[in-house]
């Protein structure tokens, strides 16, 4: 039997508003976990765990059949100072819905889920689908969909729930952090020095300033590089042997993270050393039957500079779901509660497009 789209709808905000009201920060999701399980039990979904990520497969999966992952996150970053209201006193003022986590990415969360159970018992699609509910997104942990996707079967194409005003991120950017050290040679302020690392420094910032990468992306446009910390020194009286800085490299998807890294460590004025190069860039072919479903209903596409758990899927990728990203980490977080209709409904509208053409 069908479930009514709108009883799929209320259910799902009130999910929402459940989940808002318990603590997730990440790798403290145990309960938003429960929380999920709980709800998608009572629409009949067979669930699995692990760790405090909760996935499940459509009823009838298919082995010969290729697999779509809808994927958002249940953690949260911790309330900053500004809030004014209860960050965990879920409320509608104004059709807004506010609390820690409705806007990122909890209505995107709760919207994937109804539009799973929507299509969970339909037979003859074209794609298995995999709902996960993942963890530790907000800090890119060990026991995040990282950890999940080597236990599930392989994923041709992803639907990453993040706020995009329901438009479609077709690309995203990359990040790469790297521990920069410029060295000079240490001494006595009171005395000459030709090798002040600090003024050494002067050069290599303007060197980062004017850095630039020849191959530019349709969709991300250049990459971007960023000095963002600089320290340097702990006595007023002495020259310090080196300056530390660090430096953030959104990477469009011309480059993978190694061939950036292989650039800046063969070409840049100081030492580089990268933290990690596992969060590459994501993209997905705009002519993908997905994206042109996505399109067909008047969706726009663009590139996205912001990063997802979309770093961390090897097959191709959209980022699409309810709200606004500059929402995001700000105080008095909201989602509109018609953003969250308006998400199920296009979710639906658009995976229907894909999986059974209509």
């Amino acid at each position: 039997m069908k479930i009514d789209q709108g009883h799929l709808t209320q259910k799902a905000i009130e999910l929402l508003q459940q989940l808002i009201s318990i603590p997730s920060f990440s790798g403290e999701e145990d309960k938003t976990g429960d929380a999920i399980e709980n709800w998608l039990r009572g629409f009949g979904v067979e669930t699995q765990r692990q760790f405090n990520n909760i996935y499940a497969f459509n009823k009838h999966f298919d082995e010969s059949k290729p697999t779509l992952l809808l994927n958002s996150h249940h953690d949260t970053v911790k309330p900053n100072s500004a809030y004014t209201k209860d960050p965990f006193l879920p409320h509608v003022e104004d059709g807004k819905l506010y609390g820690l986590g409705s806007n990122d990415a909890g209505g995107c969360l709760v919207s994937l889920l109804a539009t799973f159970v929507h299509f969970y018992k339909q037979e003859n699609l074209s794609h298995n689908i995999i709902m996960a509910a993942t963890a530790e997104e907000e800090n890119a942990g060990k026991k995040s969909l990282r950890a999940l996707l080597p236990i599930l079967p392989s994923i041709e194409v992803a639907v990453v729930g993040e706020p995009t005003l329901m438009n479609l991120a077709i690309a995203e950017k990359g990040l790469i952090v790297f521990d920069a050290v410029v060295e000079g040679t240490p001494s006595h302020a009171a005395h000459p020095n030709g090798n002040n690392s600090i003024y050494n420094t002067i050069e290599v910032l303007d060197w980062f300033k004017n850095c630039s990468f020849e191959k530019e992306s349709e969709a991300l446009g250049k990459v971007k590089l960023t000095v963002t910390q600089i320290n340097a020194g702990n006595q007023h009286n002495v020259v310090p042997a080196k300056v530390d800085l660090v430096v953030d490299v959104r990477v469009n998807d011309r480059y993978s993270n190694k061939e950036i890294t292989d650039i800046l460590e063969k070409e840049a004025p100081c030492k580089m050393t990268p933290r990690s190069l596992r969060l590459n860039s994501s993209a997905i072919d705009p002519n993908h039957d997905l994206v042109k479903s996505g399109i067909g209903l008047g969706r726009n596409t663009y590139g996205s500079p912001t990063l997802s758990d979309q770093a961390a899927l090897s097959c191709q990728s959209v980022k699409l779901g309810p709200g606004d990203s500059t929402r995001s980490h700000s105080a008095d977080e909201f989602i509109y509660v018609n953003e969250i209709e308006e998400g199920i409904d296009l979710y639906i509208k658009i995976l229907s497009g894909f999986l059974i053409g209509t």
